[in-house]
């Protein structure tokens, strides 16, 4: 008989994995940096601008994360404890 091959899991890159999400397209979202230091001086339009998602600017970038993360997609509100 011939033996199972054994398949490997990834890890994942758990700082990726915080920082951006996968929409239902397939577009890789981010948030921006910067709002949890010094926002006393921002102005109200500024601080609300931090909390808009925006799009991963270039394919590789984007492929870059997918390959850090790869059950990003798979998992998107509760994953596996």
């Amino acid at each position: 008989m011939a033996k199972k091959q054994k398949k490997f899991k990834l890890k994942t890159y758990k700082a990726a994995a915080k920082r951006f999400t996968i929409t239902g397209t397939g577009k890789v979202m981010r948030t921006k940096g910067g709002k949890s230091h010094l926002r006393r001086r921002r102005s109200a339009r500024a601080k609300s601008q931090y909390a808009e998602m925006h799009e991963v600017a270039t394919s590789t970038e984007a492929k870059r994360v997918k390959r850090l993360a790869p059950y990003l997609s798979k998992y998107k509100q509760n994953p596996p404890a």
